[in-house]
């Protein structure tokens, strides 16, 4: 059939983005079993634990639920969690997100026991990166304890050893953050990472080893040198992933030896530590490595055999994680174009892959999906030393539709948040909800994504605002110039750091893009150094200037500052519980587009914090953002999906937006004389 792009019919709904999702978010091996963590918006986003093994009897057991709901495995140290679960033979420890205690399920029983205390503070005192003792004698932690006064510089992180009956021992203090705290296999020598503000574990931090009598090494990191990940071997030599060389390369580290050099790729092998528990190497039994690597916007899995050679696996998937040896096999989750993530188990000799936890069954022929071709583009140098940025672009795919003949695709251009992050080439229904439709989505990374050594990431120090402005206007233009897309038909979408992006690209780059959709995004960037976490509170310090002596910066630089430019209409959706981005963000900028009369929608969903989790409002979401591009371009929503257009308030858009092959507005949603649906609230 012959639709106008943006209005084709497909199965990809929001229902079915949603329906029965659980995704893998870590892996462990407890002798022949295997645990995994699993994200369910349809379970109110808990983090279920679920095991793969036998049970105490010795049957079966393939994929079963060790905790029930409500149990919620999770933890808000750093506010993004992380490492909040670790097993030994068979006895679980995790934090639960209720009330951010330590809890310890033991084989066989049904229901878990507290072993720490109830903080005087609600949620006050947090554990994350759970790493259990020999013999289920407690755990190393991360604990964060926060004060009644609620302010960040009040925030303490410590690395804690905990019993089994909550009697606690605080191992390293005085370092503004800790993580990956492990003992030798001597089971007295206690290694960790360290660091301070304003670094960010990206940009500097140090990984030190603490003898058995007490002396202490920094055996790596520091100014310009950031370790990540590291690991012991059952020999006593301590692996790590370090990026002196530009890119984060493996390393070993041996007592009264110095630092060796073993692998450098030529590209990330390491990604940010956003959260606790990454993985991305693994130590065999006998002594070969897995790991992988990022290159060209996709993940290689290798094996470094002992005499130092590398040899890469053929596997159907990529991009890998949570990487965990048993015995010559390596354990992960996996994903790739065609597939959302997996639990994975690899024999590495043969590369024979057992799929342990499937991907859910969606029923679709995968001529569905759109694969991304990896983009590299020109862009203004703008003192960085580097004109190219890249981007996987994702062309509209659907086998059941077509285009009127002379019409161009509307472009979707995709900002990940961070802005330390990265585009990922795994299957996202979230993406294919728009490329089934006829929509083209660039999907970019930027100066300052990782994947592409120090450098690369660098470039956005000092220059926020700046260069990943110029990176996703010369991605949209690129595409333009080729003929790829309908000019005058280019959005602009972002989370987080990527909503600020797209407020600024609105409001400091006029004229590019025709509508946009900030979600969770920062309009006023004074105002995110004055109010936020502790881990981001002096973020922004390298990435704009130090506050508040740059106040100027980041007046030029806040989008809230330049709202005498936003003509654009913007969709903003936020979580009324943002710790991250407050909902006074959000609504600052909505204030203004109501004041200026520019046409906007605004959805605030109580009970979700920084990013949805729930499944109804996932889906409120997508649908809502569809409904808004379809009013404001002027294209019809397909009828079957029952999608109740949002509100759109502000008087009629002009429809500069509109290709001449565009549809006429009946059926967009859009008629002044009428209600569109409602949003979940209107401020707060």
């Amino acid at each position: 059939m012959r639709l106008p792009y943006g209005s084709w019919p497909t199965p990809i709904t929001s229902e079915l983005v949603v329906r029965a999702a659980a995704r893998p978010t870590g892996v462990a091996v407890d002798g022949a079993d295997v645990w995994w963590a699993e994200f369910r918006p349809g379970e109110s986003g808990r983090t279920a634990i679920v095991r793969d093994g036998a049970d105490v009897d010795g049957a079966d057991v393939d994929g079963t639920d060790v905790l029930a709901a409500p149990w919620n495995a999770r933890t808000r140290v750093h506010e993004y969690g992380g490492g909040s679960w670790a097993v030994s033979d068979g006895t679980l420890w995790f934090t639960e997100f209720r009330d951010q205690r330590l809890y310890r399920l033991d084989r066989g029983a049904t229901e878990p026991v507290a072993v720490t205390a109830e903080p005087a503070i609600p949620s006050g005192v947090r554990f994350a990166d759970l790493q259990v003792l020999s013999g289920n004698a407690g755990v190393l932690a991360v604990r964060e304890t926060h004060t009644a006064s609620g302010a960040a510089a009040d925030v303490v992180n410590e690395i804690v050893r905990v019993g089994p009956d909550g009697d606690l021992t605080v191992l390293v203090s005085g370092a503004d953050f800790v993580s990956d705290p492990a003992y030798a296999p001597d089971g007295a020598t206690l290694s960790w990472l360290q660091w301070n503000h304003p670094d960010m574990p990206w940009d500097s931090a140090q990984l030190v080893v603490r003898a058995a009598d007490g002396s202490e090494t920094v055996v790596a990191g520091g100014p310009g040198e950031s370790v990540v990940q590291p690991t012991w071997g059952a020999d006593g030599t301590l692996w790590f992933l370090g990026d002196a060389t530009d890119v984060w390369s493996l390393h070993r580290w041996r007592p009264g030896a110095p630092v060796e050099l073993v692998l450098d790729v030529g590209s990330d092998i390491a990604g940010p530590q956003w959260v606790f528990g990454q993985r991305r190497f693994a130590l065999l039994d006998d002594g070969r490595i897995v790991l992988a690597f990022a290159r060209e916007g996709s993940d290689r899995l290798g094996v470094l055999d002992r005499d130092g050679g590398l040899r890469e696996l053929e596997l159907p998937y990529a991009a890998f994680g949570s990487l965990t040896a048993q015995g010559t096999a390596v354990v992960c989750v996996a994903g790739g174009p065609t597939t959302e993530p997996v639990v994975l188990r690899v024999a590495v000799d043969g590369a024979e892959a057992e799929v342990l936890r499937p991907a859910r069954d969606l029923g679709l022929d995968p001529a569905w999906f759109s694969c991304p071709e990896h983009m590299t583009f020109p862009t203004e140098d703008g003192g960085t030393g580097i004109d190219v940025a890249h981007a996987l672009v994702y062309p509209p795919t659907n086998p059941e539709a077509s285009a009127p003949e002379g019409e161009k695709p509307p472009l979707l251009v995709v900002v990940h948040g961070g802005p330390t992050a990265a585009a990922s080439s795994v299957l996202d229904l979230s993406v294919q909800y728009w490329t089934s439709r006829g929509f083209c989505v660039a999907d970019v990374d930027y100066r300052g994504s990782t994947g592409y050594g120090r450098r690369y990431r660098e470039a956005l120090k000092g220059r926020w605002g700046v260069v990943d402005l110029d990176d996703v206007v010369a991605a949209a233009r690129f595409l333009a110039d080729s003929g790829r897309v309908d000019p005058a038909r280019m959005a602009i979408r972002g989370g987080s750091a990527g909503g600020y992006t797209t407020l600024a690209a609105l409001t400091l780059r006029p004229g590019v893009f025709s509508a946009g959709a900030s979600h969770y995004g920062v309009a006023d960037l004074a105002a995110l150094a004055a109010d936020t976490h502790k881990f981001e509170s002096r973020y922004l310090d390298g990435l704009v200037a130090p506050y508040p002596e740059g106040a100027e910066v980041y007046a030029e630089r806040s989008p809230i500052t330049h709202v005498d430019a936003l003509d654009t209409p913007l969709a903003v959706f936020q979580g009324d519980e943002d710790r991250i981005v407050p909902p006074k963000q959000a609504e600052a900028i909505v204030a203004a587009l109501r004041e200026k009369g520019v046409p906007h929608a605004y959805l605030l969903f109580p009970g979700e914090q920084h990013g949805f989790r729930r499944a109804e409002n996932i889906r409120t979401a997508l649908d809502g953002e569809l409904s808004f591009y379809a009013q404001i371009w002027g294209f019809a929503l397909p009828a079957e999906e029952g999608i109740s257009p949002i509100e759109v308030k502000g008087p009629p858009p002009p429809h500069r937006g509109r290709s001449p092959a565009s549809p006429p507005l009946a059926g967009s949603g859009w008629d002044p004389g009428r209600g569109r649906g409602r949003p979940l609230q209107e401020g707060r």
